[in-house]
């Protein structure tokens, strides 16, 4: 593993721990200039191709799905790790769906869900690109709906 500030091939591994995704977290000291890095391994299974609104296909991206939800959440009480573990979330729903192709609608219907529980200001962002909310009126109903599902609770 190279190190992120010298550039040595040489390190040692301090320490090991398991996540409950299946990853495992690596501290290591590099052997050349002593500084302290984190690497983080996961098991990479297939993911379906991802069928666009027309009609393309791409391979699934966590980073493209980790930057689009990034957006929605910008200064928002949303941790680094919360939105890591649902981009974990997502991925391994597609997998265990077992198909080769999946509609981009289904990654998008995941995301909602999973922001509507993180945070609602997120959500609302989200759900304004992800389900083309063009007019005032349709977002009104939105956030109407959800502050009529908040006094429920």
């Amino acid at each position: 593993m190279k190190c992120p500030y010298c550039q040595t091939d040489e390190s040692s591994v301090v320490d090991t721990t398991h996540d409950s995704q299946g990853g495992i977290r690596r501290r290591r000291e590099c052997n050349a200039c002593h500084q302290r890095f984190s690497t983080y391994e996961r098991i990479i299974l297939n993911t379906p191709l991802i069928v666009k609104r027309d009609g393309t296909r791409e391979e699934f991206s966590r980073d493209k799905l980790m930057a689009g939800l990034r957006i929605a959440c910008a200064k928002r009480p949303v941790s680094g790790q919360a939105l890591e573990s649902l981009v974990n979330q997502i991925e391994a729903d597609l997998q265990k769906r077992g198909r080769s192709e999946v509609n981009s609608r289904v990654v998008g219907d995941l995301a909602v869900k999973g922001l509507k529980e993180l945070d609602h200001i997120a959500y609302v962002r989200y759900a304004i690109v992800y389900l083309r909310m063009d007019d005032l009126h349709a977002i009104r109903e939105e956030i109407d709906h959800l502050l009529s599902e908040e006094e429920k609770e």
